[in-house]
């Protein structure tokens, strides 16, 4: 199997966890766990952009990142979470389709300020940049959604909200 075909079947199961859990989101944009903490339209918003970073990833040998062009995703409710991310992984799930391994194992560079921030096979750009950071900024949700007593979905085993456990 090569590590597109590889990768495909992780991230279709990876998606349906992740866009369970981004239908959930309540319409409470502003609210935060904590003042240090990320607003949850803001949290949602990133996690459904990782996506959309998925086909510059594949598509691109360089990355030049302006972060005064950067405009962050915020959404208001698990609706709009929802569109964001199926938009994204529609692109990057048909990019990752057509790439074989040289392609995954190519470097792959992303440039801010004229300095080199990351710089590593796009395989492992798939993985870090997105699949292990989508997942980590998941977790991150599901408390925001408990603190909001919204129930969870299940993730790699049942819920206790779904009564499976």
């Amino acid at each position: 199997m090569s590590i597109a075909k590889g990768l495909l079947a992780e991230i279709e199961h990876e998606a349906k966890v992740t866009r369970d859990l981004l239908s959930r989101v309540p319409e409470k944009p502003d609210y935060k766990p904590h003042p240090k903490s990320m607003p949850m339209g803001r949290l949602a918003g990133h996690i459904a952009e990782m996506t959309q970073w998925g086909s510059t990833i594949l598509n691109e040998d360089v990355f030049v990142m302006d972060p005064t062009k950067y405009t962050a995703l915020s959404v208001r409710n698990g609706k709009e979470a929802v569109e964001a991310f199926d938009k994204g992984l529609k692109d990057f799930k048909a990019a990752l389709a057509t790439k074989t391994d040289a392609d995954m194992f190519k470097t792959w560079k992303m440039v801010v300020n004229d300095q080199t921030f990351m710089e590593m096979p796009r395989a492992a750009v798939v993985r870090s940049m997105i699949m292990n950071h989508l997942i980590h900024h998941r977790a991150q949700l599901g408390v925001y959604l408990r603190l909001n007593n919204v129930q969870l979905p299940q993730t790699y085993g049942p819920s206790a909200d779904e009564g499976k456990m």
